[in-house]
């Protein structure tokens, strides 16, 4: 498993399989774990309907509110942050999967660890992910 940190904070893994395919077994993974399903967008449709080409690109936005509802009550602009986001694209036939860390997170809104701490289960989610 390959995993990069970017400057801004962005977690970068590869994982194996096509967009659509890591799409899906995120979207079981979750399911399989209780956690919120609120949105999948598959941003390479939408730009279709645009007349617009873009590299397969989906973005999974998931939660769990007894994680995410502390970190909004001590920060409430920590609201454009959540729920969590995973975009699941396509490097040139590598899909990658992306991701604010909760760390980041933390430090944009100024939050202790223990407040953020309910988000760093998107660490060990992306991990069985890439591994699949």
């Amino acid at each position: 498993m390959t995993t990069e940190t970017s400057p801004d904070g962005v977690v970068t893994k590869t994982a194996p399989g096509s967009v659509a395919e890591v799409a899906t077994r995120f979207r079981e993974l979750l399911d399989a774990k209780g956690v919120t399903v609120f949105a999948v967008i598959d941003q390479a449709a939408a730009a279709q309907t645009a007349g617009l080409t873009l590299r397969d690109t989906v973005l999974v936005i998931f939660g769990n509110p007894a994680a995410g509802t502390p970190v909004m009550a001590a920060a409430p602009l920590a609201g454009l942050d959540l729920p969590l986001k995973v975009l699941i694209w396509d490097d040139a036939g590598v899909t990658r999967v992306s991701y604010y860390s909760p760390e980041t997170i933390a430090y944009h809104h100024n939050l202790t660890p223990t407040t953020t701490a309910g988000l760093s289960a998107i660490h060990p989610l992306t991990d069985a992910l890439t591994r699949a």
